[in-house]
């Protein structure tokens, strides 16, 4: 019989990969699009990333803590570890970044969509909000990373 900390544990791995992965594949896929600069491929591409964001990276974003709080209780490993703290410390910096890239992942695609419908280009405002969104992500992505190596490591501090 399978372990409930090894079951928790492999849910926390499969929501970090999760995140992580969608993360990833979504920037490729809007930057690939945008590089288009079709109108038609880049609201299609956007509608899916929009999609995407809200079944996967909601998802796993309202579970990893979940599953976080379950699987330190299980362990006995108290929440006030330094690297726990700084993990969720990360955590929260990222959400500080990823909630307006949504907001922004959506004002690009309906930009986009209007448009296609009108045979444009994409707007200067579509570009403006492409150039904050592509910048949010290295500051995300880079907390992350810091997570990943907080979660495999366990500095002690």
């Amino acid at each position: 019989m399978i372990e409930y900390d090894v079951l928790l544990r492999l849910a926390h791995v499969i929501g970090a990969a999760v995140l992580f992965g969608t993360g990833s594949g979504i920037a490729f896929f809007m930057v690939m699009a945008h590089r288009t600069n079709n109108a038609r491929i880049i609201a299609h591409t956007a509608g899916i990333v929009v999609i995407a964001d809200f079944i996967f990276t909601a998802t796993a974003v309202v579970l990893q803590p979940v599953t976080g709080v379950l699987l330190a209780s299980s362990i006995g490993w108290s929440l006030t570890e330094p690297w726990l703290l700084a993990s969720i410390g990360l955590y929260v910096f990222t959400g500080l970044f990823w909630l307006p890239v949504v907001w922004m992942q959506i004002r690009m695609r309906n930009l986009a969509r209007a448009a296609a419908e009108a045979g444009a280009p994409p707007p200067r405002a579509y570009r403006r909000l492409y150039r904050l969104w592509f910048a949010f992500g290295f500051p995300a992505f880079g907390a992350v990373i810091g997570i990943y190596w907080l979660m495999i490591a366990r500095p002690s501090w």
